[in-house]
């Protein structure tokens, strides 16, 4: 049911931005077909800026500009794929070469496709955010890489994730660990709202917590720091009954 609510979301913003291009002189059809373009950029940045490291501020500057760059020059590639098509089915032009000035003027100014991309990843994140909240059970698994393999492990088997430099650990149920290189603000952004950030180094599941006490937190018998910056969230996110451990 999940799935098809998020191809439901999809569907739904094609048809809104198809309704906007139309008012440059697309008919409706086109205009869908032009607003599938967009699709590509929007997932690629849904995909992409989650991953972007600002532990090495200018490293997350340049591979934000990397990434902007790429994607909005493939977008407006699209658009002049897109485009030359509807001039070759509405009047028969194929095989001339399609100028860029024919394209409609704001499929080649990149703050509208910027602005066009950000609506539909933006919104793509909160809705499926709002859908992991109110259908937790229709998670799926978390797929990451450990070791060069690939593992998919359900939301409840995952405890916490613990990051060490520019390692990460995943502590899962039975002893099983498996490190990783993915940054824990990425595993934050992935795992949101079911897990917790208990300390700069930590990220727990909320229905793996045990106990609190003071500034420790329980996950079964392993003891986690709580910091200062996040205790206020801790407490406003867990169950009263565990902090009278």
């Amino acid at each position: 049911m999940k799935r098809l609510l998020v191809i439901s979301y999809w569907v739904v913003s094609t048809l809104l931005v198809a309704i906007v291009l139309s008012s440059f002189e697309y008919k409706f059809l086109e205009a869908l077909f032009v607003g599938t373009m967009f699709l590509p950029g929007a997932l690629a940045a849904k995909f992409f800026f989650p991953k972007v490291n600002f532990k090495d501020r200018v490293s997350g500057i340049r591979d934000t500009v990397f990434i902007v760059l790429g994607i909005l020059l493939a977008e407006v590639l699209l658009f002049l794929v897109a485009h030359f098509y509807i001039l070759t089915f509405r009047e028969g032009q194929n095989g001339r070469f399609l100028n860029m000035s024919e394209i409609p003027q704001p499929l080649t100014n990149p703050v509208f496709i910027a602005l066009i991309l950000t609506a539909l990843a933006a919104g793509a994140y909160f809705f499926e955010s709002w859908l992991d909240r109110k259908r937790p059970e229709e998670s799926g698994p978390i797929r990451f890489v450990s070791g060069r393999k690939p593992v998919s492990l359900p939301l409840d088997e995952i405890l916490y994730v613990e990051s060490n430099d520019s390692v990460t650990t995943v502590v899962a149920t039975d002893g099983r660990r498996f490190k990783n290189k993915t940054p824990i603000s990425q595993w934050e952004a992935n795992l949101q709202p079911h897990f917790i950030r208990i300390h700069r180094s930590y990220l727990v599941n909320r229905t793996a917590v045990t106990g609190i006490d003071v500034d420790i937190l329980y996950v079964g018998d392993t003891q986690l720091p709580i910091s200062r910056k996040y205790k206020d969230k801790v407490n406003e996110k867990t169950a009263p009954e565990l902090r009278s451990r």
